[in-house]
């Protein structure tokens, strides 16, 4: 290894610890970045990075609109309604309450993409419901970042991870929502979800709190109608977008109504991140069709909640991107290659777990799929693995990361929302994604979990 690649592995367990105790991730990464950048006699590539992907909309485009989508979405009340629709049956089974709410929160964050708006919408029904039903707050606060983060949103066509894959292997994110993730996410789910249920047992006969000693409430009905209109409204967007895909193509949506035309007839590379963002403008206009007397302020509610992208997600992609590039150039990635093809049944396990350590680091999984995937897609090629397949464990690792991660924004609004150290829930949340991820390494190395 280089003088520059040990600086770089010094540095790194440097950053660490800075994030660890407190310091913000964007200062950390970015001030590692330029010193391996540096030793490494190229600290150019971060600052171009920097600018690359500060102005790049292959991510501000899709992110920015989901998160201004989001926004609406609560402005409007839609989501509210969804959740409902999805969480009144489980107001009469208490013992399905675990689970329910993780599956809840699963599929709300399908269409929502971003965690935290799916935690802050999931958890104002969710917590008093399972609080009545005598839960303590460790443990909906468990419940509501698993279902929120353990990766709903990779199966939607818009997630920022899929573009990442794209833009590399040029296979379409509809394919990947469609095939690709379907096997590995549910997979997750299903373990994570089980081994927390199962320890959600153990959690609550060993809680002495007042809650645990208080005898359960019994749930009551909703108050409120639920509108099937507005609860639909959140789905608009994923369903235009896989009816504009193959192998459906049931909506043709003009070049030139997102990128116009391209020289010599061919498509402009622009267009998949700009039709998810005119698929988010139609979901905002059905819901300020849907909620009437809250539209005028739709508009306003759209752009807080691209600001609110920008701040909180695209910053922590820029910083990720400039410490990757970084780290590429301090030769650590072909030191990643090298290692892989002299023992390519690690590339499987290596795939999901590095970005999953990443992701911890971090707190996001996009950021994480951004800086690490291509270090993977090379050594795939090479021996003769399907690199689209590879990223689907990139993205799922990196999200089962980001759940553990006491930095992420959602795992920071689940200890808000349920007045819990986000380190207590990162503990319990930890075993079953792990459990989750072994069990899906160990069944692609057999062969199974193959794309549908």
């Amino acid at each position: 290894m280089t003088f520059a690649g040990l600086l770089a592995l010094i540095v790194v367990v440097a950053a660490v610890t800075l994030v660890v105790r407190g310091w913000d991730v964007r200062l950390v990464l970015l001030a590692a970045a330029l010193i391996i950048a540096s030793a490494a006699g190229a600290p150019w590539v971060v600052v171009s990075e920097f600018l690359a992907t500060f102005s790049n909309e292959k991510f501000v485009v899709p992110i920015c609109t989901a998160m201004g989508f989001a926004y609406v979405l609560k402005h409007t009340g839609c989501e509210r309604h969804l959740i409902l629709l999805l969480v009144n049956p489980l107001r009469y089974v208490r013992g399905l309450l675990v689970p329910g709410v993780i599956a809840v929160g699963f599929v709300v964050n399908i269409p929502l993409v971003s965690q935290t708006s799916t935690a802050v919408c999931l958890g104002a029904v969710v917590v008093p419901l399972m609080r009545a039903a005598g839960y303590s707050m460790a443990t909906v606060g468990a419940c509501l970042l698993l279902g929120a983060s353990v990766g709903g949103e990779l199966l939607n066509p818009g997630a920022p991870e899929l573009l990442t894959v794209e833009s590399v292997t040029k296979v379409r994110t509809t394919v990947q929502a469609g095939s690709y993730l379907p096997p590995l996410v549910f997979t997750q789910l299903a373990v994570s979800a089980g081994v927390l249920w199962a320890m959600s047992v153990w959690w609550e006969r060993r809680s002495e709190g007042p809650a645990a000693a208080e005898p359960a409430a019994p749930p009551s009905p909703s108050p409120e109608r639920i509108s099937l209109l507005k609860a639909s409204v959140p789905l608009v967007p994923l369903v235009l977008l896989f009816a504009a895909a193959p192998p459906f193509s049931a909506v043709e949506v003009p070049a030139v109504w997102v990128v116009g035309d391209a020289p010599g007839g061919a498509r402009n590379p622009a267009y998949g991140s700009r039709l998810i963002g005119l698929a988010m403008l139609v979901g905002v206009l059905c819901a300020a069709a849907a909620a009437p007397g809250r539209s005028r302020d739709c508009v306003k509610e759209f752009f807080a909640g691209a600001g609110y992208g920008f701040t909180n997600i695209i910053s922590l992609i820029v910083t990720a991107n400039c410490f990757g590039k970084a780290i590429k150039a301090a030769g650590l990635a072909d030191t990643l290659g090298v290692l892989i093809a002299d023992a390519p049944h690690l590339m499987l396990p290596l795939a999901a777990l590095v970005p999953l350590a990443f992701a911890a680091i971090c707190g996001s999984g996009m950021a994480s799929t951004q800086s690490l995937y291509e270090f993977f897609h090379g050594p795939a090629e090479r021996l003769g693995l399907d690199p689209v397949a590879i990223g689907a464990l990139v993205s799922l690792g990196s999200a089962a990361g980001r759940t553990m991660s006491p930095v992420a924004a959602v795992v920071l609004m689940c200890g808000t929302l349920t007045n819990t150290n986000p380190f207590t829930l990162v503990k319990r949340v930890a075993g079953p994604l792990l459990a989750g991820i072994v069990v899906v390494i160990a069944l692609r190395l057999i062969g199974l979990l193959n794309p549908i």
